[in-house]
């Protein structure tokens, strides 16, 4: 699932500034915010509530423009595209993980799995169940494919959330507090899977407020009023591998 952008960043943001207006206020969310993202990273963004952190990843995600400033993904001026392309780019391109696992609570896993290729229309029912299949195996839960939410722990659902956004390879995974609602062991369980997909070369940029949490990433960004604060490698970068060997092994409940 690896792909190769040409030595070209996938997303560079520069004077980037994002303003809200509540009646007759201007809220600043972003506050002129240049950096670059290259192939292969992962990147924790941390901040407190209200930093510019979710707002940055809204931009990232295409889900928002900013209000000035230029935003490039794979070298593309995002800020040039019709809502349909955007659309699109979402789809084709990102493949995002939230803290709320966004399934269908009456579509099995392999169904949930499936569902940004039904807007690929080149490719086969075959071909986008064997995708989807092999995604669920990268997250270590082909043998829950016909599972339904309410059958999977939250660890486990959240797995499906990652092969979901795994199954259309994208360019890039934005992850919003993916382990917010997950005890420890869960959240360090999906931090290996992070780090297994990131040394496919899979780039990540995660959101969280937990310094644990990012200790699991490569590279830390701090927000602060809208601005960056801190951007520097992770020192003493912990392995989930080797922090689950010394945590104990707890029975996942919720599962059938």
């Amino acid at each position: 699932m690896d792909r190769k952008t040409n030595n070209v960043p996938i997303a560079r943001v520069e004077h980037l500034v994002k303003i809200y207006t509540l009646g007759d206020v201007e809220v600043p969310a972003l506050r002129g915010i240049t950096l670059s993202i290259e192939q292969g990273e992962f990147v924790a963004v941390m901040g407190a509530s209200g930093s510019g952190k979710s707002t940055f990843m809204n931009i990232l995600g295409c889900l928002d423009l900013p209000t000035r400033g230029t935003y490039f993904l794979e070298g593309l001026d995002v800020s040039t595209l019709s809502r349909d392309e955007l659309a699109r780019i979402r789809n084709q391109k990102i493949g995002f993980v939230f803290q709320n696992f966004n399934l269908l609570a009456r579509t099995s896993a392999l169904e949930n799995v499936e569902l940004p290729l039904f807007y690929m229309h080149n490719i086969s029912s075959r071909e986008r169940k064997e995708r989807a299949i092999e995604a669920l195996r990268i997250v270590g839960l082909e043998d829950r494919r016909d599972h339904y939410p309410s059958q999977l722990s939250g660890g486990q659902q959240q797995r499906v959330a990652i092969a979901r956004a795994l199954v259309n390879n994208p360019l890039l995974i934005l992850a919003d507090e993916p382990t917010g609602n997950l005890d420890t062991r869960t959240s360090v369980e999906l931090m290996e899977v992070f780090q297994t997909l990131n040394d496919r070369g899979i780039t990540i940029v995660l959101v969280t407020h937990e310094p644990d949490i990012a200790s699991f990433a490569k590279r830390t960004v701090l927000f602060r009023d809208g601005k960056i604060m801190r951007d520097s490698a992770v020192q003493g970068r912990r392995n989930a591998g080797e922090v689950l060997a010394s945590l104990p092994v707890v029975e996942e409940e919720g599962t059938i």
